[in-house]
């Protein structure tokens, strides 16, 4: 099977890889980097008309867009990893790369690539599975349904560790229809060798992206766990054992029972998402040995902890530059626009999702910063009422913390978080933006590694 039609469009690692190998080609992300920009109008159009449908015609359609991308289940044994891990280096321009990340999925971390000219190689994929006739609030049914296909991935697979996710708050569209396989290297693949060993730049920099979160599973095989929930508003807790705002989500949605009954957790793993196998990081750093490549370590906790960081790179690399500070762009899970970023003079800050937690973290950053006069966010649309969702007119009240412009950004507030024209109308409305810059010279290694070595909150260090 083709690695092109077994990995998710949708998943975080798959936008942030268009969206940064775009950039390194010199262009722009257009439609989540899936269709030219002479699309993006009538694209607009079209789901914009969406919006006049009801609510739940409208998480119908929703559910309906990602099924047609899941693989049969039949197939899911005919995936192979080196397949998957040539697809991921095939995106990027063949040339030499100063810097070369590998590890987590982070939004931040995307922008800091983009200024140093770097590339970033994934360590999890997401593998959508079709599947029906079980409920998204049913995950021992899931698990069920999906177990023997789980057991071909990985006799195929030697080198992968599966992890089923199920999360019936913010995923509960989607895994109506499909179950959500995250697959990670635990050993460097073939690809991803010959990749830095033909793209590093000679005394080049390999930096490996650890982000430490763990959430409750329940051990499957020796390679294969499953977690119920995810990270974002509600609690492992509140996944586990119920609580009210559960007990309201299974109300609003007609669900017979009151809170969930997954299969009791056993211990903890690498978050499905966001987390980096220990495994993975072993065996890079041995390869490194090896090769005597200058590596480093950049080790943060939750995936937002590194968007204040790489914020606040940006807008020092713009003062050095005689550029104005002032413009800030928050973007949302794979809403990501490095190429309109730079071009616009933006300082960029990641958010995970539109939850309350992640507006907070961003309110926390605008606390301690010095005041901006434009912020613009992006909102990512995942087309459920979940728990600890931030409303529009919330993230209305963050951007109006600017002292001239603050804005939503291709966002229509009334329909959101069902508003799927914004997945194109984002990246329309940033175009729109008048005052523009030429795109800098790649920020100096030496530079990113001396600002973030300073910060207290991530760690960035040699591996020895």
């Amino acid at each position: 099977m083709k690695a092109s039609k077994a990995v998710a469009s949708f998943d975080s690692a798959t936008g942030m890889l268009r969206a940064l190998s775009r950039f390194l080609a010199g262009r722009d992300t257009p439609a989540l980097g899936t269709l030219p920009a002479a699309f993006e109008l009538p694209l607009s159009g079209v789901l914009g008309a969406l919006n006049r449908l009801s609510i739940a015609a409208r998480e119908r359609v929703y559910a309906a867009s990602g099924w047609a991308e899941a693989i049969p289940r039949h197939r899911v044994g005919d995936v192979r990893s080196a397949a998957l891990a040539e697809w991921v280096t095939g995106h990027y321009p063949r040339r030499r790369y100063p810097v070369i990340f590998i590890g987590s999925a982070n939004g931040a971390l995307v922008h800091l690539a983009a200024a140093l000219d770097a590339a970033w190689l994934p360590q999890t994929l997401l593998l959508p599975v079709r599947r029906r006739g079980v409920a998204p609030d049913d995950p021992r049914g899931g698990l069920a349904a999906v177990r023997e296909s789980g057991r071909a991935l990985l006799a195929a697979n030697p080198d992968l560790v599966l992890h089923h996710m199920h999360d019936p708050n913010q995923d509960r569209l989607m895994i109506a229809g499909m179950t959500y396989f995250s697959v990670k290297w635990r050993r460097l693949p073939l690809a991803y060798r010959r990749f830095i060993r033909d793209r590093l730049s000679p005394g080049g920099l390999l930096v490996i992206a650890d982000c430490t979160l763990r959430w409750p599973t329940t051990r499957i095989d020796d390679r294969h766990v499953f977690q119920f929930g995810a990270l974002g508003d509600a609690t492992p807790e509140e996944y586990h054992q119920g609580g009210p705002r559960v007990a309201d989500l299974l109300a609003r949605y007609g669900a017979p029972a009151r809170r969930w009954d997954p299969p009791a957790a056993d211990g903890e793993s690498p978050e499905a998402e966001w987390g980096l196998d220990p495994a993975l990081l072993d065996d890079i750093c041995a390869y490194a040995g090896q090769h005597r490549l200058d590596t480093h370590l950049l080790r943060f906790d939750t995936p937002q902890r590194l968007s204040p960081a790489v914020a606040d790179l940006h807008r020092a690399w713009y003062a050095e530059r005689g550029l104005p500070t002032g413009r800030l762009l928050v973007e949302s899970f794979l809403l990501l626009e490095p190429w309109w970023t730079l071009r616009s003079g933006s300082v960029p800050y990641w958010t995970v999702f539109g939850t309350e937690a992640s507006r907070a973290g961003l309110d926390s950053y605008l606390d301690a910063s010095a005041p901006y006069d434009e912020i613009r966010i992006l909102l990512f649309n995942h087309g459920t009422d979940s728990i600890g969702l931030a409303h529009a007119r919330d993230w209305q009240r963050t951007a109006a913390r600017a002292r001239k412009i603050g804005l939503l950004t291709g966002v229509d507030a009334a329909a959101y978080p069902r508003d799927f024209a914004g997945f194109v109308r984002s990246h329309r409305e940033l175009t729109k933006i008048r005052t523009r810059y030429p795109l800098p010279l790649p920020l100096a290694a030496a530079d990113a590694v001396t600002a973030l070595t300073a910060r207290d909150d991530i760690v960035w260090r040699p591996v020895r």
